[in-house]
């Protein structure tokens, strides 16, 4: 990640716990909560991954910040 942009999370269901996420996504709970608060820029495919698991587009829990 560059000093130069920021990838902003938008969680589309708060409902969902960030372990279970993690499970489904097969990350650790610490890689969904750095996702959470900015600290850390998913591969394309864990965003798509993400996208899918909430029947949604990438765009809309991800915006990107130059």
């Amino acid at each position: 990640m560059g000093d130069d942009h920021r990838t902003q999370w938008i969680y589309p269901l708060e409902y969902v716990r960030q372990d279970y996420l993690a499970k489904e996504m097969g990350v650790t709970r610490q890689t969904i909560n750095a996702i959470e608060r900015g600290k850390y820029d998913p591969s394309v495919q864990l965003a798509f991954k993400l996208a899918r698991f909430f029947e949604c587009s990438i765009e809309d829990i991800f915006f990107y910040e130059e």
